[in-house]
């Protein structure tokens, strides 16, 4: 594979080992185009310039009248011509022993025409051409049996690997931002590629692999392409789902394959993303010791640390799943790195900002901080379609400039959904929304440990019905168990002021959503966080397959007394939070009032805005002087992806993480 290699290790994606490729097509098909017009030149119909076909009863009649002035005669044509200048054919009877006599008696010019003999070259071409076309397709499939890649026919255990080249777009480091530590980790690698003496002489050894994890969207595919770009070596790359196929065996093949043709290029970087999808434990599952998953993923524990070293040769690898990879995979020797590309914090959020709105024709107004301070959780993918999607909503308002406020409603749609100012909803259902909504903004007003309200809205968005949003002062890496009760009382403040305003029998399923976070807090305060002062400081479930969260949960096996105890513990702690949020809200009920009418008022109001109304009992909007406000929506300057929201009338707003 190297024979076409530039400088820099990158092959023209045009070039094959033996020329360029659509070339020989374009022979291929000339020289069956060619044969065809030899075919048609030997076997196609007479030139009609030889004359009109006529019958030889009409060719003697006209002898007879002496209109034909002369013939020529073979054995089985006649072509003549008649005194007009017309010319014209036929075919002789045989055995027509009269016909000269009759052409001398009418005085017709007549010769005899030279019998065309096929040479013999022309006789074996034809006879040979059809074993000719047969051998060019049998030569044609063959060819494409031995291509590599994996792109001929039958071409199975070729890998799939493609070489990353400057066509593809050249990523660098200065294109990664907010996660300098993996940066780093990483830049090493380019540079003991660059300089190995540098670190060989201390006795140092190249990496045999660095394993990238992290969610999704935190930038570990972005992160290889850097090394591509960075490394100035051949970079391969290619998804571990490449290797698995319906028969058996190819997957091993595909990774011999794969290895062969990195050693032709050493040194190189081949970088396989989404390797959970090969790399899981073995003997787990419905597989055995013949499973296609398992053959492959042996053959690449082989190849990366076996008997044959393969020297100049690094895998770099992502997932965000490293819990079910096989141990044999992450041992030094095999993968010697383990690289977590983490979320970003606001530091990083306002790089990664930086970065993506070079693209973007920005206002005076925008300000990077202000939008990273109001994206807690958010990873580098999330970011990238905020930028998007601000973008889009000024194209879409006829804008030069995207504006701070296509930041602020762009966070809007991406958190909470789109509006549906067109859904149709009574007075009586804006009422229980308003209240409901005001209900959980009361109980996180007069909760200390709760995080500040950032907004409030009883306009509909995605599948909820109101929402309040609240915004954290700061990242957090960790929950108290102050904060996480305080979090209780907020999610029952909605169903509490539903029955506090509208009674028993009126109350809503609007709160299923909050009910369901609310429970989930509490068995994982029971269950895995030692919250629980009658079950102690210990593990009562363990999460399954999954990473950050994305796993489910199972009990583990304990007595029918200690599972009685931790349902019992459970129900304590959500009670006892309805039972808060129901003195807060019995005590502050002329505020739950205000709140409500200034929430069916404004129908979006902003933390400040909340802070005043209960500080003044008024709200001033700058743009509204001196008369009453019309309902419109107000933005407010963040929105915390890591935040919590309490969905309205339907429940159906997902909790925040």
């Amino acid at each position: 594979m190297s024979e076409n290699n530039d400088p820099n290790g990158n092959r023209d994606p045009g070039q094959g080992p033996g020329g360029n490729p659509w070339m020989k097509s374009l022979l291929v098909w000339g020289g069956i185009f060619l044969a065809l017009l030899l075919v048609v030149s030997m076997f196609g119909s007479p030139s009609a310039t030889q004359g009109t076909q006529i019958r030889y009863s009409d060719f003697r009649d006209k002898v007879a009248e002496g209109s034909v002035a002369e013939v020529q005669i073979s054995q089985d044509q006649i072509v003549g011509k008649l005194d007009n200048g017309e010319s014209f054919t036929t075919i002789p009877v045989p055995n027509d022993d009269g016909l000269t006599a009759l052409l001398e008696e009418n005085n017709v010019k007549f010769t005899g025409a030279e019998k065309q003999e096929m040479g013999v070259l022309a006789y074996i071409l034809i006879q040979s051409l059809p074993f000719l076309l047969i051998l060019g397709v049998a030569f044609f499939a063959l060819r494409q049996v031995q291509k590599g890649g994996g792109s001929g026919a039958m071409g199975f255990g070729k890998s799939k690997a493609k070489m990353l080249t400057e066509r593809h777009g050249r990523v660098t480091f200065d294109d990664v931002a907010g996660i300098d530590e993996a940066r780093e980790e990483l830049q090493e690698i380019v540079e003991f590629l660059r300089d190995p003496q540098r670190f060989s002489k201390l006795g140092g050894q190249i990496p045999k692999g660095a394993l990238l994890v992290g969610s999704p969207g935190t930038g570990k595919t972005l992160l290889a392409r850097a090394i591509a770009g960075e490394a100035g070596v051949p970079f391969f790359t290619i998804s571990g789902s490449d290797f698995v196929e319906m028969f058996v065996g190819v997957g091993a093949s595909r990774v011999r394959d794969m290895f062969e043709q990195a050693k032709k290029n050493a040194p190189c970087i081949v970088f396989i993303d989404e390797i959970d999808a090969v790399g899981r434990h073995r003997g787990h599952g419905l597989g055995n010791s013949n499973d296609e998953r398992e053959q492959t993923l042996n053959q690449l524990l082989v190849e990366m640390d076996g008997f044959e070293a393969n020297e100049g040769i690094i895998i770099i690898a992502a997932t965000n799943r490293p819990d079910v990879l096989d141990p044999a995979l992450l041992r030094p020797g095999r993968f010697d790195r383990q690289v977590v590309v983490p979320i970003p914090d606001i530091d990083g959020r306002e790089k990664i900002l930086s970065v993506h709105m070079k693209k973007v024709p920005l206002a005076p107004d925008v300000n990077e901080r202000t939008i990273a301070r109001g994206t807690p959780g958010f990873s580098g993918a999330d970011l990238a379609n905020l930028v998007n999607e601000a973008a889009l909503l000024a194209a879409r308002r006829n804008k030069r400039l995207v504006a701070m406020q296509e930041f602020e409603d762009a966070k809007d749609k991406v958190m909470m959904g789109s509006e549906r100012r067109s859904m149709v909803m009574t007075d009586d259902e804006k009422k229980m929304t308003a209240y409901h909504e005001a209900g959980h903004a009361i109980v996180a007003v007069h909760e200390p440990a709760s995080d500040p309200i950032h907004k409030a809205t009883i306009i509909p968005r995605g599948r909820a019905l109101g929402m309040v949003m609240r915004l954290p002062e700061r990242d957090n890496y960790s929950y108290h168990r102050d904060k996480m009760h305080a979090n209780l009382a907020v999610s029952m403040g909605g169903r509490v002021a539903e029955e506090i305003i509208f009674g028993h029998d009126k109350v809503s399923s609007g709160a299923s959503s909050d009910i369901h976070y609310a429970t989930d807090l509490a068995r994982n305060m029971v269950t895995k966080w030692g919250m629980s002062e009658k079950l102690g400081p210990l593990q009562y479930e363990e999460t399954q397959e999954g990473y950050l969260g994305m796993g489910g949960s199972q009990r583990t096996f304990q007595s029918s007394d200690t599972n009685k105890l931790i349902d019992t513990e459970i129900r304590d702690l959500v009670e006892g939070a309805h039972k808060k949020a129901t003195k807060l809200l019995t005590d502050h009920e002329d505020q739950l009032h205000l709140l409500a009418q200034a929430l069916l008022e404004y129908e979006t109001l902003t933390g400040d805005e909340i802070a005043k109304l209960m500080e003044d009992g008024k709200i001033d909007r700058p743009d509204q002087p001196g008369g009453p406000a019309q309902p419109k929506p107000v933005h407010g300057s963040a929105i915390p992806k890591a935040g919590k929201r309490y969905g309205g009338s339907g429940g159906a707003a997902p909790q925040g993480a």
